[in-house]
Formats: C-alpha cells, sequence, structure tokens
C-alpha cells in the first residue's frame, strides 16, 4: 500500500467508525467503555461450562449469560503468535511473529527480512498504544511473549517492545513463556525485574498473583478515566500445578477416561446449540481400555481441571474489583483462548509418578486429554485444523450488550479488536507510519446487527501448518508437505469429510488465494515451507 492509498484507507476507515459509532449511539457522541480483555493459555474450546466443559466455571458462565457468546471466533494456534496478532490486528507475520519470540540468539534461526524476528515490528501499533492516544490507562498482568529481548545483560539488547515500551502504563508478568506456577523468579513489574522473583514467597501462586495485581489496580483506578486491563495468566498451559484445595474437588472424576468426558461434552455442546446435532464425535488418538497407568492419567486432567477452575477464579475476582468500583456496567470484558489445547507433553520417558500438583510437577496431561478438550474437532495447538485454531469467545457490557441466548456464528478473529476500537472510543487509530490493522469492527455484530465485510479472507499459518476461511469454506494443510484438504464448515465442523477430490476447482481457486494472501503478509518467503505448497 503506498503512502497515497495508505492515508486514504486510512481516512475512510476513521470517518466509517466515526459513522458507524453515531448511528450505534443513536446520534451521541459514543460511549467510551473501560476495557477487561483476558487471554487464557492454551485453553481448548470445551474446556469451560458454557463451552461444553463439566468443570465448573460459574464466573465465566456468568458472562456468557449476560453477554454474546461466539462459536466461530479464531485465533493464531500458538502463544507468541497469537499475542502478536490479538496485540497489533495484524496477522502474526506482519507484526513481526511469525513463528516464536523464544530468545534473540534462536529466533536468529528464522529471520527473514523481520517477518519471523520474534520481535514486534516498529511499525506495528499495539492495542494499547491506541488505547493510551485515546486517553485510556493501560495496563497488562500476565504473559507478554511478544519480544525476544529479554535479558538486559544479553549483547545487543533491545528492550524496545517491553510492554511499557509500547503503550502500557503498567505491567506485571513474565516477558516469555510460562514456567513455573509456584517457583516464578523470573518476573517483571512495569520496565524492571523484580529481583529475586517471588521464589522464596511459599504462599506464592502465579494465576492468583495475576488477579490480585488486576484488581489492585482496578481499586486504585481514579473514576473520570477509562481503562483497558489486559489479563493473560499463564492458566492452564503446563506444567500441571494447581493448590491442594484446587485439586480436591475433582479427584476421581476423571477416572471414567477419554471418551466418557468426550460424550459428555459433545453431548452438552448440542443441549446448549453450539454445535449441530448431528455431529459425530472426533476419534481419540488413545483408548482408555488399552490405558496402563490410569491413575497417572486421571490425575493429571484432574490438576488440569484445577489449573482451569483457577483461571475462572481470576475472573471472578476481577468482576467483584468492577462492581465494586461501580464499573462494571461501562466495562467491556473479553474472554478469548490464544489457541487450542496443547498436545505437548514432557517428563513422560521415564514414566513419572503420578503428580501432585506442587512445584515438582513438570509434566502435561498429554496428546488423549488435549484431544477431548478440543471436542468436537481435530488437532491442537500448532495446527490449524479447528482444534488448533477454535476459541471459546465471550464478550459482555451491560450498558450496550443485551444478553443474548442464540450464538453469534459470524467468522471473527483475533484481529478483529483493533479494528473495534474506533467505534468504541471515538477516536480514529493512530496508524500514521505502521501497518494498518487487518480485521473489521465488531461493535455492528455485537450490537445485533451483521459483520462488515472483510476485504481478505482468514489465513492461517504456523510452521507450515496453513489455512484458509471463506465463509462456510475451509482450505487446510498439516504440516509443510501436507496436501490441501477442504472442508465444508457448516456441514462437517469438525473437518471429517474432506471435499478436495470432490470439489477441485473450488480447491484449486482457494489454494491460489492462500498463496496470494500469503505473499501479500509475508507469510512468503518461509523457513519452513521452502516450495510452494
Amino acid at each position: 500500500m503506498n503512502g497515497v492509498s495508505r492515508r486514504a484507507f486510512l481516512g475512510a476507515l476513521a470517518a466509517a467508525g466515526a459513522a458507524w459509532a453515531t448511528r450505534a449511539w443513536g446520534g451521541q457522541s459514543p460511549r467510551r467503555p473501560n476495557i477487561v480483555l483476558i487471554l487464557a493459555d492454551d485453553l481448548g474450546f470445551a474446556d469451560i461450562g458454557c463451552y461444553g466443559s463439566e468443570i465448573p466455571t460459574p464466573n465465566l458462565d456468568a458472562l456468557a449469560a449476560g453477554g454474546a457468546r461466539f462459536s466461530h471466533f479464531r485465533n493464531a494456534a500458538r502463544c507468541c503468535p497469537a499475542r502478536a496478532s490479538l496485540l497489533t490486528g495484524l496477522w502474526p507475520h506482519q507484526a513481526g511473529v511469525g513463528h516464536m519470540a523464544s530468545n534473540a540468539r534462536w529466533s536468529a534461526r528464522y529471520f527473514i527480512n523481520g517477518w519471523y524476528a520474534g520481535d514486534l515490528r516498529a511499525d506495528t501499533l499495539t492495542l494499547a498504544e491506541a488505547l493510551r492516544e485515546a486517553g485510556y490507562a493501560t495496563w497488562a498482568v500476565g504473559k507478554w511473549d511478544v519480544t525476544r529481548w529479554v535479558d538486559p545483560a544479553e549483547k545487543g539488547f533491545d528492550g524496545a517492545n517491553w510492554p511499557c515500551r509500547r503503550g502500557f502504563d503498567h505491567f506485571y508478568g513474565k516477558l516469555q513463556g510460562a514456567d513455573s506456577y509456584y517457583r516464578t523468579a523470573s518476573l517483571i513489574r512495569d520496565d524492571a525485574p523484580i529481583p529475586g522473583g517471588r521464589e522464596a514467597d511459599p504462599g506464592y501462586y502465579f494465576t492468583r498473583a495475576c488477579a490480585d495485581e488486576a484488581v489492585a489496580r482496578i481499586r486504585a483506578h481514579a473514576p473520570g478515566k477509562p481503562f483497558f486491563l489486559y489479563f493473560a495468566p499463564t492458566a492452564p498451559h503446563l506444567p500441571l500445578q494447581a493448590p491442594p484445595e484446587a485439586i480436591a474437588p475433582f479427584r476421581g472424576k476423571y477416572d471414567c477416561g477419554y471418551e466418557a468426558i468426550r460424550d459428555a461434552r459433545l453431548a452438552k455442546q448440542k443441549a446448549l446449540g453450539l454445535i449441530a446435532p448431528e455431529t459425530p464425535p472426533q476419534p481419540l488418538p488413545a483408548a482408555w481400555a488399552k490405558v496402563r497407568r490410569k491413575p497417572f492419567e486421571a490425575r493429571c486432567m484432574e490438576i488440569y481441571a484445577a489449573q482451569v477452575a483457577e483461571l475462572d477464579a481470576a475472573v471472578g475476582k476481577i468482576v467483584r474489583a468492577l462492581r465494586e468500583a461501580s464499573a462494571l456496567e461501562e466495562t467491556l470484558i473479553v474472554f478469548l483462548s490464544d489457541n487450542g489445547a496443547c498436545a505437548e507433553d514432557t517428563a513422560r520417558n521415564p514414566p513419572p509418578p503420578i503428580p501432585d500438583g506442587g512445584p515438582s510437577t513438570r509434566c502435561g496431561y498429554g496428546k488423549a486429554w488435549a484431544a477431548v478438550s478440543n471436542t468436537p474437532f481435530r488437532e491442537y495447538k500448532h495446527w490449524v485444523h479447528e482444534g488448533g485454531i477454535a476459541t471459546p469467545a465471550i464478550f459482555h457490557w451491560p450498558a450496550a450488550i443485551a444478553p443474548r441466548a442464540d450464538w453469534v456464528r459470524a467468522p471473527c478473529h483475533l484481529v478483529d479488536l483493533m479494528a473495534t476500537l474506533p467505534d468504541l472510543t471515538g477516536h480514529p487509530l493512530p496508524c500514521a507510519g505502521r501497518q494498518p490493522p487487518e480485521g473489521v469492527s465488531l461493535l455492528p455484530l455485537l450490537l445485533g446487527g451483521a459483520l462488515p465485510a472483510r476485504r481478505h479472507p482468514l489465513l492461517f499459518e504456523h510452521e507450515g501448518n496453513r489455512a484458509l476461511v471463506e465463509g462456510d469454506w475451509k482450505l487446510v494443510a498439516k504440516g509443510p508437505r501436507g496436501t490441501w484438504e477442504l472442508y465444508d464448515l457448516s456441514a462437517d465442523r469438525n473437518e471429517l469429510h474432506d471435499l478436495a477430490k470432490a470439489h477441485p476447482e473450488r480447491a484449486r481457486r482457494m489454494a491460489a488465494r492462500w498463496r496470494a494472501e500469503a505473499e501479500r503478509t509475508h507469510i512468503l518467503p518461509s523457513p519452513f515451507l521452502p516450495k510452494a505448497p
């Protein structure tokens, strides 16, 4: 996009946003809500109660009942790319995080003209920068994961993408990854490491500490100025660690095994109207009858469930703080997950002892339970089949969003949050010198209207896994050399019936469009796709 067309586009975007906001609010100036954006880590599509789970999540369920629930909201398949996309309103590669933001040396392996650098590009705009410009106080709590520079002592250190240098007034949490929930020594407050972290505190638990920090910010905030809270704790990412009192309610609950829990979740999803009644169960990678270490497997899921419950309890603390501050009515709360459930695992060979959820537990809950978490979808985090990219999505704003009994079924994506800001704030995005957002405003949809038309289809790529979504049709491939598969999601949401051979022209056309979009958004050239897919 050249300078003239970029300016024209940004001007049109601002004008359209202002015009819609005026109509949406009955000719009045748009109200500027507080915004609380909650991002779960490795949470599966079916892991909360209002999306089918048996895990009690009363706080999230209440937000869903009082707002809008989305059935077709998607993320970017993995933590770093998803966070980059959410924070900038761009596809991950455009934001500079085409793969991961592990560390400077490792990320250099994938560096291609900045698009795979593992660091937010300077020509990106973050949600916090946009909202600070619009007069918001801005706070981030939890996991950052969009910079490859973590250690100020590292040669060539560049901290330009630390949270407080990308629009946040305050930050508490971790710059990268998800380590121990207890022995968390690598903590940052604002723009500096916390000496000693919290490793010496026997009562420390990261999810609870993040909730306490968020609550403290809300309580200390002076009325009259809107605020943006980005709340991104690491729960329920591995390792499987949770306080004993959080695990206790789940003892014995998973002795019935994978199939029984999957089937119960699927039945509940159908009863909720989330999934079509004829949807079959997705295949599982293992059968419970053949599991030799059933007590080990059941305990893993017990601890995972406790981690989800702790996440819900953290949400409850935030909601109570908002209510006590008389701010809940005018606060937009958004809940999402960064990717599908995680099939990664550690410390399984040799077999570890049955985990207790304490600081010494390092394993995850394994591939079969991750499949259950993603019910009814195939695949997991990393992959871009629905199991990797479908997220629960809840929007709650009592002053504006009427409670909806139906599901919002329009296809939406993390990139849409940035494009929604002008409608929410009445302030145009300060995009001079920055890449314009890729998404569309969700406000018309939230207020009962239609989703604006997209200029580009939903696009996905991670480690050579790739997909394109156009309406009800999805083209998807697994791995760098995987062949294209084609699905009609209106009839086959869990991607069990490949129609590529039945509709070869559609598959070819969508593949060509994926390639054109991949070149436009800097997926290509790729270190994972050396040849044209």
